[in-house]
């Protein structure tokens, strides 16, 4: 089992400092989430990733998820192509298409219509590989190259369960949010059947898991509860994803998960000192290998 964290998105203070000491407690990953407009503040995910690759090592960098359809996609796979370059082959590349969660306002400001969002994902997906490669591609009727070209990241898809197939078509991996490991088990049995019929293999899970490690103020873990319901989750199925305890009780929630086909979880902290629970989570880590 593989285990990353997201780091805090909302500020530029601390994102540096953060994934060096994912990397020293041992992490997989660190992960930012990648929004233009929102509630509360949001740093730029490729900018904010650029920075952390440039001031770790080992660490691999991940979107958890980019959401491609804001933007032209030639100016995504340079992007992408510039960090794997940097990065020395770091990144994993998460992709989504943006959720209700957030509304339409970031998508309005952008010039680009969020009922298109589906689509244009599906597009972005088809040409990717061969633009990040530096392969020709074709993109609205015209043919064009990037260059330099750079490895091809893993692909890792974001969608609900109906919309699976976008997954089985393009995705190296699965990455669904906010999961129990009874149900990704079950959705990835279906997964499994839909890459086959696209002779493809079927695409690793990785899942994005709120967490907390240590105790947890009962008013705080009600009010994460009541967040995740606006992600369209019944309270009873927040309660059932949220994982909390201590770290041999966090080892063994996430161990269900691997059981459940899970190659990595990608952690959100939402309690504590950040700082405190990257230490934390890499005591989990330990735990897990």
């Amino acid at each position: 089992m593989k285990l990353g964290v997201y780091l805090d998105g909302s500020t530029v203070d601390s994102f540096v400092t953060h994934a060096r000491l994912a990397e020293d407690a041992g992490l997989e990953s660190v992960w930012v989430g990648d929004h233009l407009i929102t509630a509360s503040p949001r740093i730029d995910s490729v900018v904010a990733l650029t920075a952390a690759a440039a001031a770790t090592t080992r660490i691999k960098v991940g979107f958890g998820v980019l959401v491609v359809a804001l933007r032209p996609v030639a100016w995504v796979a340079k992007q992408i192509a510039t960090l794997q370059g940097l990065s020395g082959n770091r990144v994993l590349l998460g992709v989504g298409t943006g959720g209700d969660a957030h509304g339409d306002l970031g998508w309005r400001a952008a010039g680009v219509p969020f009922a298109e969002r589906g689509k244009r994902t599906t597009a972005a997906l088809k040409v990717l590989p061969d633009l990040v490669t530096g392969k020709p591609a074709t993109v609205d009727g015209v043919e064009f190259a990037l260059a330099p070209g750079a490895e091809m990241p893993p692909l890792i898809v974001a969608a609900g369960p109906g919309r699976l197939r976008r997954v089985a078509r393009f995705g190296d991996e699965w990455f669904p949010a906010f999961s129990a490991p009874s149900w990704l088990a079950e959705q990835g049995k279906r997964l499994a059947e839909l890459a086959a019929e696209h002779g493809r293999p079927a695409p690793g899970i990785t899942v994005n898991i709120s967490l907390a490690v240590g105790s947890v103020p009962s008013p705080v873990l009600d009010a994460q509860i009541r967040s995740l319901t606006g992600y369209g989750l019944t309270e009873a199925q927040a309660r059932e994803a949220v994982v909390t305890g201590n770290p041999a009780q966090v080892a063994e929630r996430l161990a269900a998960y691997a059981d459940a086909g899970v190659g990595r979880i990608a952690a959100m902290p939402f309690t504590g000192n950040r700082a405190e629970q990257i230490e934390l989570l890499g005591e989990v880590a330990g735990l897990l290998r």
